[in-house]
């Protein structure tokens, strides 16, 4: 009888999280790695749907070990807002600088636990988190299909790579906090690396540092990011949009005040992966077909039972599905 109440309230959970956006607190998912909310879209999980992945990377303030803060301003905020982003979006909180292998790794975890368009993975972040976007561009820009730093700079010494990426730099003149002259250091360095036609470099006369953060809230920012994609060959950058003092005014006009997420934190029970929950391999199963039975991936299977997608199951045996 417990057994079948766990299945449907499983079952129950997973009809419900993915008919309302979602947005998660997980903490403590990774061993050594950043907390983060995770919002996950209406439908995220449709049959044969990938969803795009945009992280949001903070600024200085928000920095510490209250999740909570990350919500003050930024991409999440917006969401709570009403701003509508059809992607799986991603912001964790960093104590200090952001490391560029502990970002990719929060990124690899959302990717084994949910369906993602790995071609259209995009990260952007202001003031620290446009250092920590400009770092991490610089460090993977094989596997970022488009970036964008407002009033950052740069930490890491190699900064060619971000010249084979889409890339946005937008800073203010009058920023008193990070001097447009951090950016400018970043443009100066790609010069001298060759091609710069990916690059987008916006000084907006008169801006001062914390205006920069009304870029969150518009659409032109999410529709330019999602204008690109690993899979084009060629990587162009898309230069139809622009984003003026005017623009930034009105950033918070078309919100949607009607929107609601349903709010989760990972450590509740409600949540699907609070707990270790195992499987036992009937006749006829494949690692595929208990994937779907329970809401999980091939992926994810394979690597908390440590297996290879090619191993025969047999009958009998207990394996993790959480």
């Amino acid at each position: 009888m417990k057994k079948t109440l766990i299945i449907i309230s499983l079952l129950l959970f997973a009809l419900y999280s993915n008919a309302f956006a979602q947005l998660i607190a997980c903490r403590d998912s990774i061993k050594q790695g950043y907390n983060f909310w995770l919002y996950l879209p209406e439908n995220y999980n449709a049959p044969d749907v990938k969803k795009p992945v945009v992280m949001f990377l903070h600024g200085k303030s928000l920095c510490g070990n209250n999740l909570n803060k990350v919500r003050n301003y930024g991409c999440i905020d917006a969401l709570t807002k009403g701003r509508t982003i059809d992607a799986i979006v991603v912001a964790p909180q960093t104590r200090g600088a952001w490391k560029p292998e502990k970002v990719m790794d929060v990124f690899d975890w959302v990717k084994d636990h949910y369906p993602v368009d790995t071609n259209r993975f995009y990260v952007l972040g202001m003031s620290l988190g446009g250092y920590g976007t400009l770092d991490v561009a610089a460090s993977y820009p094989d596997r970022i299909a488009a970036a964008m730093a407002m009033c950052g700079g740069a930490s890491v010494k190699e900064l060619c790579g971000l010249n084979e990426l889409p890339l946005w730099i937008i800073h203010g003149t009058a920023d008193q906090a990070v001097p447009v002259r951090c950016s400018e250091r970043v443009v100066k360095s790609m010069i001298q690396c060759g091609d710069t036609s990916k690059l987008i470099f916006d000084k907006m006369r008169g801006v001062n540092h914390s205006q920069l953060a009304r870029i969150f809230y518009l659409d032109q920012t999410y529709d330019w990011l999602f204008a690109h994609s690993l899979a084009d060959s060629a990587r162009l950058v898309n230069k139809d949009y622009s984003i003026s003092t005017k623009i930034m005014r009105d950033a918070y006009s078309n919100l949607d005040k009607t929107f609601k997420i349903n709010i989760v934190d990972s450590r509740s029970a409600s949540h699907p992966y609070h707990e270790k929950e195992y499987y036992i391999v009937k006749k006829g199963d494949t690692l595929s077909k208990i994937a779907v039975e329970h809401q999980t991936t091939v992926t994810l299977l394979c690597k908390l039972n440590k297996i290879k997608k090619t191993d025969k199951l047999r009958v009998g045996r207990r394996i993790r599905i959480r």
